[in-house]
């Protein structure tokens, strides 16, 4: 088992006659992916390697039983792209754009409730499950099938994370980017909640940054919800107040958000924490080890 990509999920990429999106279906092509259709208004009947491409998302529904989309659309055609998704019923929403104005984002999330939609993003790496493909375009080679669920709000180090597990000989459940945006359709309670459910998930690593209370918030829920242990690293430690850092969400506003904070209230969470990134696969390695042992 898995989260979120599954067997059964059927993969409808938006925007796929474009070069991002064209390039990325062949990539996840190559993973194992299922990409059963492609959506490009005014170029319906045309085919991407034998891959059918519709005008209408819900043409891809009808006919090819889609249910997970990904949306490689340009910014300004991003949210109605997601609205197009809601409305045809897609379970699962990957939205790889950058860009989306805060405004259009709260209007998506607004059309997001009560819809039996999830998003992932917008402006993420996606989501990759070793063994049955992905939506996005972490890179393919990295990927080990494994037992540690991986969530990320930046998207470099969501790469360096599994490449570091890989390396290691652990591999993961599921690796999942949800995004640095100020809004975003999934949050890391969310993603933990989904994590802390799968019997495949031995060990969850979070990648976090400052700005925002994401990480605080997730802490809470880690303390009272969660029983897998977690790895911790928060990005940004040496970013001044008032700086965004890399994305939009990750800049610090009247003193809240800083990395310290989120330190803290991981570690009283019971989180592992690791302020240096390239010690976190060797902290889950140490985790699993004392988990073995423990069993054995």
């Amino acid at each position: 088992m898995a989260i979120l990509l599954d067997q059964k999920s059927r993969i409808v990429i938006q925007g796929i006659t474009g070069s991002e999106g064209s390039f990325h279906t062949r990539e996840s092509v190559k993973l194992g992916t299922k990409v059963v259709a492609g959506v490009t208004p005014g170029k319906g009947g045309t085919d991407l390697d034998g891959i059918p491409v519709y005008h209408r998302v819900i043409d891809a529904v009808e006919r090819q039983g889609a249910n997970v989309s990904g949306i490689y659309t340009p910014a300004a055609f991003a949210p109605d792209a997601i609205f197009e998704a809601v409305e045809a019923g897609i379970g699962l929403i990957v939205c790889l754009t950058e860009g989306l104005p805060v405004a259009e984002m709260i209007k998506v999330k607004q059309a997001l409730k009560g819809s039996g939609s999830r998003l992932i993003g917008p402006n993420c790496p996606g989501i990759t499950t070793p063994g049955m493909g992905k939506v996005g375009f972490m890179p393919n080679f990295i990927h080990r099938e494994g037992h540690v669920g991986v969530v990320s709000r930046s998207g470099t180090l969501t790469y360096e994370m599994i490449w570091q597990l890989t390396g290691l000989g652990i591999g993961q459940s599921t690796s999942i980017g949800i995004g640095g945006d100020p809004i975003v359709g999934s949050g890391f309670i969310d993603i933990l909640e989904l994590f802390e459910n799968d019997p495949q998930t031995e060990a969850i690593v979070m990648i976090g940054e400052i700005g925002g209370t994401a990480e605080e918030e997730a802490a809470e829920f880690i303390r009272g919800q969660v029983t897998k242990p977690v790895v911790s690293f928060i990005a940004g430690r040496t970013a001044p107040p008032g700086r965004r850092m890399g994305h939009a969400g990750a800049i610090i506003s009247g003193g809240k958000g800083t990395a310290e904070e989120k330190f803290k209230a991981l570690e009283r969470a019971g989180v592992v924490v690791e302020k240096n990134p390239a010690e976190i696969g060797r902290r889950v390695q140490e985790i699993l080890k004392v988990k073995k042992d423990a069993i054995s």
